[in-house]
Parts: C-alpha cells; structure tokens; sequence
C-alpha cells in the first residue's frame, strides 16, 4: 500500500485531497501545514510519496522540495505539486527543484491517481493503493 503525505496550509484543501485520495484508492495519507512540519512528518518515516503545495508559509513548496532532495534518505522520494499555479514556467522551476511531476488545482480523483501512477511507475515503485 502506498502511503502519501500530503503539505499544504489550507486545512480545506488538505481535506479535499485527501478525501480525493482515498476515493482514488488510497487511504494510508498524512497531513502537514507546510514544508517545516512535512520534514518532521517525513522524518517519523513510512512515507512512499509527497504530494505538496507550492504557496504556504514557513517553508514554501519549492524550499520544501530543495531540503528534501538534499537529504540522502529522501534523494529518491516521489514528489508531486499540486497548485494553482499553471504556466510552463512554474511547471519547468518545480521540476528544476526536483519535483516528478504537477498538478494543477481543481482536480478530481482520476487525475490525481493518473499523476500518481505516472510517478510512481516512472519511480520504479509499486503503482496501486
């Protein structure tokens, strides 16, 4: 089973996504407020993918990705952006940072299980919940 951490500092949004995770088949998921509080939730371990938000406080998505591709134990780590910000050129500076893929805010189960599936399989990780 694939287990997710969700980082994002809008209580609702965390709530909507991982209602939609768990509707796309995957129910193991964790929450974080922003980048400081996913490094401690990843340092408690068990995580297999981060999905993250770009804009929070603190620690913003992009710094958050940075610290986590700068740690050995996590140099390998799925990571996905989930956002309202759309142009190619956020899409390129996240990938730059390290981030496996992105997707953009609203979207609904299928197009978050897609994403997830495409990193993971790109990952060489187990697909499926």
């Amino acid at each position: 089973m694939v287990s997710i951490l969700v980082v994002d500092d809008s209580p609702t949004m965390r709530r909507i996504i991982v209602s939609q995770l768990n509707k796309a088949g995957y129910p193991d998921v964790g929450e974080a407020e922003d980048g400081v509080h996913g490094m401690e939730e990843l340092a408690e371990g068990g995580y297999d993918l981060v999905l993250t938000d770009w804009n929070m406080p603190n620690m913003d998505g992009l710094e958050f990705i940075r610290t986590i591709r700068s740690r050995e134990e996590y140099k390998d780590m799925p990571i996905l952006v989930v956002t309202t910000r759309n142009s190619k050129m956020d899409v390129i500076k996240a990938m730059k940072e390290g981030a496996n893929n992105f997707v953009v805010k609203p979207f609904g189960p299928s197009a978050l299980s897609d994403k997830i599936e495409k990193v993971l399989k790109a990952m060489g990780q187990e697909v499926g919940a």
